[in-house]
């Protein structure tokens, strides 16, 4: 069994029956029996091509979008001064890292 968060509170056996009928008692919390299951169909059977169509249109992908270039992880060594500088402009800061080591190559072409 997983370890619970701290200050998880079960419920008691009381409060478990208290929660349970009133689960029961609400018309719109049916159980989802097997007679249910057998009815159900499936999203491109239920609605018009036209419709299905349109709502596969409108998933969006899991996830952030893909960049176009992406980003290498790597560890260097600042000057502490420098690092809390840019630190101290706030969030975004390794963008801005970023942003000055592109400019800095812009301006100064490396000999190969």
């Amino acid at each position: 069994m997983p370890t619970l968060k701290q200050g998880t509170m079960i419920p008691t056996h009381d409060e478990t029956e208290v929660i349970n009928a009133g689960i029961a008692a609400d018309v719109d919390a049916r159980e989802l029996d097997s007679q249910w299951h057998k009815g159900a169909k499936l999203a491109c059977e239920a609605f018009s091509p036209e419709i299905y169509t349109a709502l596969v249109a409108m998933k969006r992908p899991r996830g952030r979008p893909k960049a176009d270039q992406t980003k290498v992880f790597t560890a260097i060594r600042l000057d502490a001064d420098l690092l809390e500088a840019f630190k101290a402009t706030g969030k975004g800061w390794q963008t801005r890292v970023n942003a000055a080591l592109r400019q800095f190559i812009a301006e100064h072409p490396l000999n190969q």
